[in-house]
């Protein structure tokens, strides 16, 4: 994979690129991370991953939706109930998310030493 080909000519984002933004952005990673566990509804959501604002949390359901890594299930019912779901595609890109996660999971101490050693340097 060349990086040179993920760009198109002009300002233009190639398709990958724009997917590739989606699913890695600050909320699209969290919203993943979070439905890989189980469904959720839009409120049990927003407070599973914490910080997020209403709109936001919107906006990137519906992306993850129209890339087809989200299913939104809107039942006929008195008060309305939508639940969110991770379809087959988005259940492969979770679980690329959360090998990404795991690894910064175990890797922290080396950042965070790489981090403190960057600034001593910089400082001194």
């Amino acid at each position: 994979m060349k990086v040179s080909g993920w760009v198109t000519a002009g300002e233009g984002l190639c398709p990958q690129r724009l997917v590739l933004e989606h699913v890695t952005s600050r909320w699209g990673v969290l919203v993943l991370l979070a439905l890989r566990e189980r469904s959720f509804r839009f409120s049990e959501l927003r407070r599973e991953i914490g910080g997020v604002s209403e709109k936001m949390l919107t906006q990137t359901l519906q992306t993850l939706e129209r890339d087809g890594m989200v299913h939104r299930d809107a039942k006929p019912v008195i008060p309305p109930r939508v639940d969110y779901t991770l379809t087959e595609l988005g259940r492969e890109a979770a679980d690329q998310v959360g090998a990404l996660a795991e690894w910064t999971d175990r890797r922290m101490a080396a950042v965070t030493a790489a981090r403190r050693s960057y600034d001593e340097a910089r400082s001194g």
